[in-house]
This record gives structure tokens, sequence and C-alpha cells, in this order.
């Protein structure tokens, strides 16, 4: 039942889960640690409710209560532990079509677990709210790494970082972005941040406020995955973005899906009436990359011109 608290109803739930003592485990350390997994099965099937423990569960459970450990001890130990790669975006409107930035893309290399994939931690990260740590580090990082290029020969190249629902709910986001490009030193217009359409879609309002405050920083924005969901063309000229990256989903058959071809067509046409640039992802051949290039895409982003690589293997064939 709900409780009165100054004239307003509150409502309190609870996630409980429950072992059984012996058939389930003799020792302590054991039932704690079933009690664990239950619980978080209880809070990962919508909470408020009562989960019994089940073998039969527990060894995805298991394996997400390690990764969730190894990934508290990692963010509470300088975050050595998650290395930024970076994947290279070229300008196919200019001859040779040169690389002009890098999208920057974390990778965890666990001390106990080993490369943990992104699909399987960065999931787990948003649900404990462990992003905001690591979104912040990979931002630094990206930050510091682009003023690096400028410096040592490349003044124009910049750095895509992309941001998580979680970390833009965040109250002090922008003043964390800020503190970011005043330590680093990046020129604000070479940092763009992704944002995916999914958040723009369930919140316009409050996407808007905080993409225009983003902006005020100098910072460029790009609107990522579009063409997923519940997409609205509309959502381009409502949105402060200064680039659109389409989805890969529209690449793979492009050569043969006339549909595909015509959304990329529109799409670019319409970006260049509100000045906007475009970005395509997943692109994997030739044949792709000179459809695209006869769309007037501006950027592509894909294994074709190279993979997410380290630092080291980045500099060494773009700087």
């Amino acid at each position: 039942k709900p409780f009165l608290r100054k004239g307003t109803e509150y409502y309190c739930t609870m996630s409980m889960s429950v072992v059984r003592f012996p058939n389930e485990g003799e020792r302590f350390d054991e039932l704690i640690k079933k009690a664990d997994a239950a619980l978080f099965n209880a809070k990962s099937a919508g909470k408020n409710r009562v989960f019994f423990y089940d073998e039969n569960h527990d060894t995805g459970s298991y394996k997400r209560l390690d990764l969730e450990k190894n990934m508290r001890n990692a963010t509470q130990s300088r975050m050595e532990e998650f290395e930024v790669f970076y994947q290279p975006i070229v300008d196919v409107t200019m001859e040779g079509n040169p690389c002009i930035g890098a999208e920057a893309l974390v990778r965890w290399n666990s001390a106990e677990l080993g490369y943990v994939s992104p699909g399987d931690f960065i999931p787990l990260a948003e649900y404990l709210g462990l992003i905001n740590p690591i979104g912040t580090h990979v931002l630094r990082e990206a930050c510091k790494r682009c003023k690096y290029w400028n410096d040592m020969g490349q003044p124009d190249f910049s750095v895509n970082v992309n941001l998580s629902v979680v970390q833009l709910l965040q109250a002090d986001i922008v003043d964390v972005i800020a503190k970011v490009i005043k330590e680093t030193g990046i020129i604000p217009d070479h940092l763009h941040l992704e944002v995916t359409e999914g958040l723009a879609i369930n919140d316009m309002d409050r996407m808007k406020q905080i993409l225009a405050d983003i902006k005020k920083l100098g910072v460029k924005v790009a609107l990522d995955d579009f063409g997923t969901g519940y997409s609205s063309l509309n959502h381009i000229r409502e949105m402060p973005i200064d680039i659109i990256k389409i989805d890969r989903c529209f690449i793979q058959d492009i050569e043969k899906d006339d549909f595909a071809k015509s959304f990329v067509k529109i799409v670019t046409e319409l970006a260049n009436v509100i000045h906007v640039r475009t970005c395509i992802e997943g692109v994997e051949g030739q044949a792709q990359a000179d459809i695209l290039r006869e769309l007037n895409v501006h950027m592509i982003q894909g294994y074709f011109f190279g993979k997410p690589m380290p630092v080291t293997d980045f500099e060494e064939k773009y700087l």
C-alpha cells in the first residue's frame, strides 16, 4: 500500500531472492553467492518480485556476477583495464578518401577474465550505472589523443565519442564534457558526440535541451543509428545536430536493395538542405563505397577502410 509523506503518496517495492538450506548448499559463502544470483534474476525480470534460486539459471547469473565484480574492481583502479580503440572515418568527397578522424570505442581487457565482448559488458555497465565513469574515461582519453593528433601534423582530425542514455541523463553531463574539454585542451569543434536516435524519440523535448546545452560548448553532435526503430525524417530538422550516421543495416545489400538506396539518397538530400553532414556505418566493400559516393554521402566508416584498432596501430597508419 502507498504511504503518505508531506501530502504525497509514495510506493515502495522490493525484490527478494530465496535459497534453500541445506538442499542448495551448506556453506555460508555458497548460499550467499546463489542468493545474489537469484536476486539478480529477480531484478532483471522487472523487479518487485520473489525469485527462487534455480540451478538451471545459475550459469548465466554467475557469469554476470563475475562480470559485475570484476567491472567494479576495474572502475575503482584507475580504469587501466579499459582501452580505447579507434576506427577510421574517411571523407569520400575528397580525392583519395583521406582519413579525417576516428570513432573511439571502448574495449575491456580484464585482468581476471581476459578480453570481454562489448556486447556483454556495456549493457551490464549501463544497468549498474558504471557506464558513467567508464564513459568519462573514454571521453577524456579520446580528447587527449585527438589533441595530440592535431599537434602532430593532423590539425583537422576529429574524434567521435558515444554517449549512452545513462550518461545523457546525468544532471551534470554538460559540466563533465566542459571539464574534459578544458583539461585536455581539445578544440571543441573537433569533438563529435554521438547520441542514439532511440533516446531522442522517447523524450524529444528533453533531448533537444540537453543537446542545445552541449552544442553551446562548441561541440558537434551526431545522431547515431539513424534509420532503426521508429525513425522519423522530421527528427533531422527538430534536433540540433551536425551529423547523421545512417545505420549499417541499410548498407549490407545496398547494391541490390532499391529501398535502402532510396532511403540513403533521401536522407542525404534532406541533410544537405539543412547543412547537416551524413556518415554511413558498416561499409565493407568497394561496390558499397562507390554507390555511396554517387549518392553524395560525405563520410564513410567500416571494415573496408579499417577495423577498430589500438591507438598505436591507428597512429602508425594514419598519423
